[in-house]
């Protein structure tokens, strides 16, 4: 952790914090799949958008992909690139304006493309997303292929011809996923749509490929990347989102008391997992803690708003918890301070940087005026 945790003290505390070390490992990692696959590595904002570090990203990255206006506006701002946009919807309001800061766009529906067909522009590309109606994600609040899902065309649907104006396709399907996980849907992809990826000059494969994740094989991700590429005469993009982030980041918190309940000990810290852990209660998951153990003393974790249900139990320490002690959560770089909110009004963590050179930076520390003002 390049002397991050034995200088913790000294860092704000609520706080995520960005290992560069770790962080540009990824990017590294990122990078060579491009230069190995010919296949273009977009960042999904929607998982990572901390934008301090795009200059560093973009050393290694082609660019981003933007689920929303506002998305679209910091990758032009931030990137200094034109963003490929795959939103659910598109706003008629603001429809102009995506398209000015776009060189790619992905029409979720065909009734989505009818509404603004009149309108496309000659110097940007569109493209339709396809549902192949299969998927090994196991959850289904993260599986985008469900049955009755809001994502995609399905081949029912489909016109044996695209229409003259979308010149790409665009699958997510994938969620956490490796890159065998992969092959099976791709393999699904071109028995129903081969036709199609013949007639179309670029392909998006989507997000959740776990690519930064320890014994991730990414030979097998650039050969099956590649071989499409070649065989389909296509550009290739994929769009990760958590392995941009993962294992790169950490929360720091700290207990702020003690709570005996019928014999279960809870420690409430100064952070939350509805309002700055989300995902811990939606999956759920149970994050990891540095210096929990398998065996100890057990702890369920509290969070500091007045939602019951904002905890997490099954903890291990070997020693009690105290009033005061810090606990560092681990893989909190992605899906986290992207999808935080102000609930409850508790304090929001700090945003900063472990740098390379072993110096914290802070980046963001927010006030009561940043609750305030996104009220009214």
């Amino acid at each position: 952790m390049n002397g991050f945790y034995e200088n913790i003290s000294s860092i704000p505390n609520p706080c995520f914090v960005l290992d560069e070390v770790l962080f540009e490992q990824n990017m590294t990692v990122l990078g060579k799949l491009e230069e190995q696959s010919g296949a273009q590595v977009l960042c999904a904002l929607k998982g990572f958008s901390m934008w301090e570090v795009f200059p560093l990203m973009m050393n290694y990255l082609s660019g981003g992909t933007a689920s929303s206006l506002n998305e679209a506006r910091l990758i032009y701002d931030k990137m200094g690139k034109k963003a490929h946009s795959c939103f659910v919807v598109y706003d008629s309001k603001e429809f102009i304006e995506v398209q000015e800061l776009s060189s790619h766009i992905t029409f979720n529906s065909l009734t989505q493309f009818e509404r603004f067909k009149n309108q496309l522009k000659e110097n940007v590309n569109y493209a339709l997303r396809v549902n192949p109606e299969f998927s090994n994600v196991s959850f289904n609040q993260y599986n985008p292929c469900v049955p009755g899902s809001r994502f995609g065309v399905t081949i029912e649907d489909l016109p044996e011809e695209l229409p003259n104006q979308l010149s790409g396709l665009h699958f997510h399907t994938l969620c956490e996923s490796s890159a065998e996980d992969f092959k099976e849907v791709l393999d699904v992809i071109e028995l129903r749509f081969g036709n199609l990826l013949h007639s179309v000059k670029w392909v998006n494969f989507g997000g959740g490929h776990h690519i930064t994740k320890k014994g991730y094989n990414i030979e097998l991700l650039s050969h099956l990347l590649s071989n499409v590429r070649k065989k389909y005469n296509l550009q290739v993009y994929i769009e990760p989102g958590e392995a941009i982030g993962l294992n790169a980041g950490f929360l720091l918190s700290k207990v702020e008391d003690i709570v005996i309940n019928q014999g279960e000990k809870t420690a409430i810290l100064n952070v939350s997992f509805a309002a700055h852990m989300p995902d811990c209660l939606e999956m759920p998951y149970k994050p990891e803690v540095i210096d929990e153990t398998e065996v100890g003393h057990s702890f369920t974790l509290g969070g500091n708003t007045c939602m019951s249900g904002d905890f997490v139990k099954g903890f291990q320490f070997s020693k009690e918890l105290e009033i005061g002690q810090l606990l560092v959560f681990k893989d909190m770089a992605h899906y986290t301070f992207v999808k935080t909110s102000f609930f409850n009004g508790v304090k929001h963590p700090s945003l900063g940087i472990w740098t390379k050179n072993n110096e914290f930076r802070l980046l963001k520390e927010f006030t009561f005026d940043d609750f305030k003002y996104r009220l009214s």
